[in-house]
């Protein structure tokens, strides 16, 4: 057995940090926790601290440090906040790898901190490589460290092409499940209230991945991200409907061979992976038994109905900044259809306009992403206000 891995996660208190730490619990032989990082779940990161009693932990705001503490029962760790925190957990000296779980351009500092510190990287953030896949692979590549992805989608492609020359490869089949709305017409698809997008029919997520996924823009910010991890044009990477979420993605061979990843819905599966690569350890869950599955369907996406995926592709293939305004628009928009401020047709009409509107450039750097982010928020918040309520 090799050494133990001693692991930072930001984002410790959300559906996938949580689900990392099961994974933990199932290998303490093999794994520890140095370093938790949340945002404002000042009793769950406590209580977690409590637990793990990890060297460092991190929470947005300075006034939540006393929640901490207190739920902490005592642990001696040092305790951090604000815009610097999730660095510190990122680059502690004694962090092998670092699970990114949290979003925001916090998390991509952090990423990229991480990366010149020599961590190993394991992603479940979309918004990191989003804004910044040019950047943060190029600096994975220059310090020699691997970015490991916990998407269930990337994951399962990262398992097919692995051991395999790049020449290889023709294309990457990204599946999707179809969201809560696949089989709704566009003419319900404008009544379709925020309780309606968050009941998503096979995987449990936080509310503003399961809104993602009803609108397809999750798929599409999963071609971006496909994208950087796997040096694949955007004319390589295509999208298939798989509503039983079975088959969890699929590299095409040039040989005309088509290599699939199978797997139960636990998020644990992955995250597991990207703990143990290039291992493979025992998982407490149940095998899949395809015997109960049932027929596995495939179907292409209805961008008429769906037009955040054909937008995510259009960021693509304008480059640079592009890709910052795609993702900060979402947000918005998402924002105001769950504050029940926004028609669910009109989070695609905001990301379109804000995608005419924006002065593209080359997301070299942290302060260009920001502005760029910062900008394309401004401009998709004055169109969502003139569009509330209103299709």
């Amino acid at each position: 057995m090799g050494a133990v891995k001693r692991l930072a996660i930001l984002g410790s208190t959300g559906s996938i940090g949580t689900s990392a730490l099961d994974v933990v619990n199932a290998h303490a032989d093999r794994l520890s926790i140095v370093g938790l990082a949340a945002r404002t779940s000042a009793a769950a990161l406590g209580a977690q601290v409590a637990r793990y009693q990890p060297a460092i932990a991190a929470i947005a705001r300075e006034e939540d440090i006393p929640s901490v503490r207190a739920a902490a029962a005592g642990a001696a760790t040092a305790l951090v906040s604000g815009p610097h925190a999730l660095v510190a957990v990122a680059t502690h000296p004694d962090v092998d790898m670092v699970l990114c779980a949290s979003s925001g351009t916090a998390a991509l500092e952090a990423v990229l901190a991480a990366i010149e510190a020599g961590k190993e990287i394991a992603l479940a953030n979309k918004e990191v490589l989003v804004m910044a896949g040019e950047m943060v692979m190029a600096a994975a590549r220059r310090k020699g460290v691997p970015v490991l992805p916990v998407d269930s989608e990337h994951n399962a492609v990262h398992q097919c092409v692995h051991g395999r020359a790049p020449g290889e490869v023709k294309r990457v089949i990204l599946t999707a499940s179809g969201g809560p709305f696949r089989t709704w017409s566009a003419a319900a698809l404008n009544d379709a209230r925020p309780e309606d997008a968050l009941r998503h029919p096979t995987w449990r997520m936080g509310r503003k991945i399961t809104i993602d996924s009803a609108t397809l823009m999750n798929k599409g910010l999963e071609v971006i991200e496909a994208h950087w991890l796997f040096d694949v044009p955007a004319d390589r990477i295509s999208v298939v409907v798989h509503p039983q979420s079975i088959v969890h993605s699929l590299v095409e061979l040039t040989d005309g061979s088509t290599i699939a990843q199978l797997g139960v819905t636990d998020m644990r599966l992955p995250i597991q992976y990207a703990f143990s690569y290039p291992e493979r350890w025992q998982a407490p869950l149940p095998p899949l038994d395809l015997t109960k599955a049932g027929t596995l369907e495939f179907m292409t996406p209805d961008l008429e109905r769906f037009p955040c995926l054909a937008l995510a592709y259009r960021a693509l293939r304008q480059g640079g900044t592009a890709m910052v305004a795609l993702n900060a628009a979402n947000e918005v928009a998402v924002d105001a259809f769950l504050a029940g401020r926004l028609a669910f047709p009109a989070i695609a009409r905001i990301i379109d306009e804000t995608l005419s509107a924006h002065d593209v450039q080359r997301a070299e750097t942290l302060e260009v992403v920001r502005e760029s982010d910062r900008r394309a928020r401004a401009h998709a918040a004055s169109l969502a206000s003139s569009l509330e309520l209103k299709v």
